[in-house]
């Protein structure tokens, strides 16, 4: 949370501890876990003797507005090892931290009330600073003890809290708008994607509209990658152990694999990334400063076993079609390459209407030097110098965050807002200065003498899973023309023109407009119905009078009129949207 935020991170954690205190009044033997503030809210978890139901949050929603008015001190103190285990000798789930804490760190618990729980801090001074008319309970839902599906299944309560009744009001609105863009509901409602128990949760199936969408995005970043110098590479789906191992992937990125394959006495693995093989192919043969950069691009299929908690609709999924490429430089190259991509993040920004954004500057952290990190501390502290100067001489806005770096180098991850303000983690570039010597891969300098290049792993659109979520939220599913998988709906006012609307359908097809005609028997009414509810952005209707001047009359989605249009000028129109990618239908 931003710092201006201190305030509403310590009424949150509040909160969390005076709902953990209204469970254990209605479940006294409740069996407690974890309660922090998270962004907009908390949580806590709980393992109870039964289900929860929604009357349940009502009731422990008035329990918790009781405690607040009661104005409790929440008092701190410092405990040793014994005594804590003395005072949580029955709940296991707060033992087991315990246990893992550190010889001689400083373990403190927090009263307030009638509860008292293991926590570091921070928050309000009592119970009376927590607004009661600006906190609000809002779900139920499964939690693996520690995110580890192999534990036990606690239940989850999420809350919310504010400083005042408007300021909740103000986030239960967006919540209420957040729903209707929810994309798994817009997925499933506009036919693009869908999830399957028989194939496995996490992998999506794209229907014939997603397909077209994914087709249109990877056009865009061809057309963007070739006018950037990138060359397309195609690499397979799975290989040998050796090469994760090399990598450095292996064993440190195992849990994230899928399990591997024994055949004839070899061990395979699905490819969870895309660099390695890159790595392979600039290895392939000796290479010259004269070729350099070489910028290596794919949208290769990766999977990745997330764990069941974290899977969530398009955002985390275990089968994703990245958006890759590899950039090998010489040093002196650095700056230049690593700001094109940046400047290609902006172009996508500019092209999908994202105004909000932040770059996130994730450095290492010195105690991970050899652990998770790789150990040269020289070269972290080298390639994170030159990130950051590129980006301060770039004028862009980041955050540097220290400890959050990929093990091979610094990284720039990017953070975008939706247009209702929900952010989401969308894009990378990482800076690589190890793997490739792992890989021993050499360029012959301007001297005559082989030098290591650097690595630049980009991926500015992220996944077509990550970005078609994010687009279905970001346009509430009414994506812009060039995306829509039907553009145009070509709908009679009744059947005697059927054949002039066939008609025009052709035309719209040979220009390359994605056109489909409602011949179906349902009513006029009925027809334009469906066209909104698919999103469509226009509606082409034919009756007797468009017939006899060969014109067409057009709705907007967004509820605009075009009437007596040559079919010529409407189908220029359209063509001109799709060509521009315009945001505009107009």
């Amino acid at each position: 949370m931003a710092d201006n935020d201190d305030i509403l991170l310590k009424i949150r954690h509040s909160a969390a501890h005076v709902m953990a205190e209204a469970v254990i009044q209605i479940f006294p033997t409740a069996k407690i876990a974890i309660g922090p503030a998270i962004e907009n809210g908390f949580y806590y978890d709980f393992d109870l003797p039964r289900t929860l139901t929604p009357e349940d949050l009502e009731e422990i929603e008035k329990l918790m507005k009781a405690v607040i008015k009661g104005k409790h001190t929440f008092t701190r103190q410092v405990v040793s090892r014994k005594e804590a285990e003395a005072m949580f000798k029955d709940q296991p789930y707060k033992l087991e931290l315990i246990a893992e804490l550190p010889e001689g760190e400083e373990i403190s618990i927090y009263t307030q009330g009638a509860f008292t729980d293991l926590c570091r801090g921070p928050h309000v001074a009592n119970t009376g600073e927590i607004d009661p008319a600006g906190v609000k309970l809002l779900s139920i839902s499964s939690a693996y003890w520690r995110g580890d599906e192999k534990r036990e299944q606690l239940q989850r309560i999420y809350g919310t809290a504010w400083r005042n009744k408007k300021e909740l009001d103000a986030h239960l609105t967006m919540l209420e708008e957040a729903k209707k863009r929810d994309h798994r509901k817009l997925g499933r409602d506009l036919e693009i994607f869908f999830f399957d128990d028989e194939i496995g949760p996490g992998l999506p199936l794209w229907m014939p509209k997603g397909g077209v969408i994914i087709e249109e995005l990877e056009k865009l970043a061809k057309e963007m990658e070739a006018a950037a110098g990138y060359e397309r590479v195609k690499t397979p789906h799975l290989t040998k152990e050796s090469l994760f191992l090399k990598s450095g992937h292996l064993p440190y990125y195992a849990e994230s694999m899928y399990p591997p394959m024994e055949l004839e006495g070899t061990t395979y693995y699905i490819k969870p990334m895309n660099c390695p093989f890159h790595h392979k192919i600039f290895g392939c043969r000796t290479r010259s400063y004269r070729e350099l950069p070489l910028r290596l691009a794919e949208y290769g299929t990766c999977y990745r076993y997330e764990k069941s908690g974290e899977l969530f609709g398009l955002m985390r999924v275990r089968s994703m079609q990245m958006n890759d490429a590899h950039i090998y430089c010489a040093e002196d190259q650095f700056e230049t390459e690593f700001m094109a991509v940046i400047d290609m993040y902006n172009a996508y920004f500019k092209l999908f209407g994202i105004e909000k954004f932040l770059m996130r500057f994730s450095t290492h952290g010195k105690e991970g030097l050899g652990k998770k990190y790789v150990d040269n501390e020289a070269l972290w502290l080298k390639t994170e110098d030159m990130v950051r100067k590129v980006m301060t001489k770039s004028g862009i806005p980041f955050t540097e965050v220290a400890d959050e770096a990929a093990f091979y180098g610094p990284k720039i991850d990017v953070q975008i807002w939706s247009a209702i303000g929900r952010e989401f983690t969308l894009a990378t570039n990482q800076v690589d200065f190890a793997v490739p010597e792992r890989f021993n891969l050499k360029f012959m300098n301007k001297a005559g003498t082989e030098e290591t290049p650097l690595c630049l792993h980009r991926a500015p659109l992220s996944t077509h899973e990550r970005m078609i979520g994010f687009l279905l939220e970001h346009f509430a599913g009414a994506l812009p023309v060039w995306l829509s998988p039907v553009q145009v709906a070509v709908i009679p006012v009744a059947e005697p023109f059927n054949g002039y609307v066939a008609e025009i359908e052709a035309m719209l097809k040979t220009k390359g407009i994605r056109a489909r005609a409602d011949l179906s028997s349902d009513r006029f009414n009925a027809k334009i119905r469906l066209a909104q509810a698919e999103k469509i952005p226009y509606m082409m209707i034919a009756g007797e009078q468009e017939q006899t001047k060969k014109t067409v009359s057009v709705r907007l989605r967004t509820g605009e009129q075009l009437k007596d249009l040559a079919q010529s000028a409407f189908a220029d129109l359209v063509k001109g949207k799709i060509t521009s990618r315009s945001l505009s239908l107009q």
